[in-house]
């Protein structure tokens, strides 16, 4: 059942909620309004035209169970002051307000009634080990607003806090290298059990993410726990193909053992030391893919008990509809301003073209030679982005609209064209300029979506998100007739003004590459 207490201030805001008001303590008389959830009243500020409910516990504080499965929060007796957003999960960088109490959502919706309206839920990206959902890039007020729905962002635990595999290395941890997933599950049923006290359907659930938030979304999609708890699933620029192995993940795990100066037998030391000591070792030496440490979900025959998308897609997401999305020149986010990239020539190039940013055995003189004689226009520098992008980046995405089509399961793909501008003053559609535009957030903070085009592009994709989220199919009329991807033609829709329906684009460069195996980076 849906609360509500309103002040005079919150009452045209919030028309439509129930109106049973509860005990609440003086304190908090001053919020507008209130909703129910199955641990407590939680409180809302107007943002946008719509509710905001921020920080809200999902899950118990970590820290005392560090390493061991969530579990949901105690009941609160006084509301939950939903003004501020909760903290992120510890991690390396420079994400403000972090803790092990991370487990929080925010939920904006337009009211509190009954409507039961369709429900995304944006997961973050950040890789495995930064990121949290408070980024102005991923505010849900405009898009719930706009289409007239429920959004949620939510925290979950990152890096060694999420997915270091401890299981072979001493009990106990059985659980530990897939926790940040199994956090995830447990948002899921979250809003399972609490949206409709938001406005929103707990059967009509969209999970969206970019980056790292689309490979967490492909994990989700093959974890028996996770089965039911949504309905349409849209991945941008981020695919998991295949898990860490157990092995591999071990071994990364022991590495950061000695990074803390601990063996085996030391183990539950982990427990109890500072949590900065924990993400600190983070940064040794990762074994396999050298860098920093990597930590993604694991193979462990427990919460993950297949690959996600090999050796073909999950049958138990068989009927999610699904949306696959890249940008045409994701790697330019990376490298775009690398000061080792710039005055590439065609002698310099192939010694950019490193096994770390092609991600694939190839040969790079083979790989200039190939461009140039198939796309003489290119200089070095695109040669760079586009090899870069097709082997690295674009070839897990294909891989999941080849494995789906097979399926016979539906998958919208789709790839942004239109360019937004980085803050070197580099232009392209680059890794995460997909964000801003899905989402309806093209003004806010870090967007480089600009220029007068950049409204009426983020309207045909957010009108697109917001017809998928609906329906399970995005077609809408600001869109040519989209047809789900099959493994004859093809079928992409190119973001762009105006869009536009292609068969295999890039359709050249996919053939080039796919004749060499792909190992998902991290496995």
């Amino acid at each position: 059942m849906v609360r509500g207490h309103l002040t005079r201030r919150g009452l045209g805001l919030a028309a439509g909620a129930a109106l049973i008001a509860p005990a609440v303590p003086a304190r908090a008389r001053s919020i507008s309004v209130f909703a129910t959830t199955r641990h407590g009243l939680v409180s809302a500020r107007a943002e946008g035209g719509v509710l905001a409910f921020k920080g809200v516990p999902y899950g118990a504080d970590t820290g005392p169970r560090r390493f061991q499965p969530p579990v949901p929060p105690a009941p609160w007796s006084e509301p939950h002051l939903g003004r501020d957003f909760g903290p992120a999960s510890p991690q390396r960088g420079n994400e403000p307000n972090q803790s092990e109490d991370c487990l929080r959502l925010n939920v904006w919706t337009p009211k509190l009634d009954a409507g039961r309206r369709p429900v995304i839920v944006y997961i973050h990206g950040g890789a495995y080990a930064t990121g949290s959902g408070s980024s102005p890039l991923t505010n849900g007020a405009r898009l719930a607003a706009r289409g007239d729905l429920v959004v949620v962002t939510v925290n979950h635990r990152l890096g060694p806090l999420g997915y270091a595999s401890l299981a072979r290395l001493a009990p106990g941890f059985e659980d530990s290298g897939n926790l940040g997933q199994l956090d995830l599950v447990l948002a899921l049923q979250w809003v399972r059990d609490n949206i409709a006290a938001f406005g929103g359907d707990p059967g009509c659930v969209t999970v969206v993410g970019q980056s790292g938030g689309g490979a967490k979304i492909a994990t989700l999609m093959a974890m028996p726990a996770a089965a039911g708890l949504f309905h349409r699933a849209v991945t941008m620029s981020g695919q998991q193909v295949t898990a860490s192995g157990p092995l591999n993940a071990t071994r990364r795990a022991e590495v950061w053992l000695e990074a803390l100066g601990l063996t085996p037998d030391r183990i539950d030391e982990v427990r109890t030391m500072p949590v900065e000591r924990l993400i600190e070792a983070a940064g040794a030496t990762d074994p396999i893919l050298g860098g920093s440490l990597y930590f993604g979900p694991v193979l462990d025959g427990r919460s993950l008990t297949r690959h996600p998308f090999w050796p073909d897609a999950p049958a138990q997401s068989a009927r999610v509809p699904m949306m696959i999305g890249n940008t045409r020149e994701e790697t330019l986010a990376f490298l775009g301003g690398d000061p080792a990239n710039a005055g590439l020539t065609w002698e310099s190039l192939p010694a950019r073209l490193t096994p770390s940013q092609m991600r694939i055995d190839v040969a790079p003189e083979e790989v200039v030679a190939w461009y140039r004689a198939n796309h003489p226009a290119m200089s070095p520098d695109q040669v760079l982005i586009r090899a870069t992008t097709a082997a690295r980046s674009w070839r897990a995405a294909v891989i999941e609209a080849e494995m789906r089509a097979a399926q016979g399961s539906p998958a919208y793909v789709f790839q942004l064209d239109w360019a937004s501008r980085l803050p070197n003053g580099r232009t392209g559609a680059y890794h995460t300029s997909d964000i801003p535009l899905m989402l309806d957030n093209v003004a806010a903070e870090g967007s480089g979506a600009v220029g007068p085009e950049a409204q009426a592009m983020s309207d045909r994709m957010s009108d697109t998100l917001l017809a998928f989220a609906r329906t399970g199919d995005p077609n809408h009329v600001g869109l040519p007739r989209w047809t789900p991807y099959s493994l004859e033609r093809r079928e992409t829709m190119v973001m762009d003004l105006p869009p536009r329906m292609e068969n295999d684009p890039r359709g050249d460069e996919r053939r080039f590459f796919g004749r060499i195996p792909y190992i998902q980076p991290g496995t």
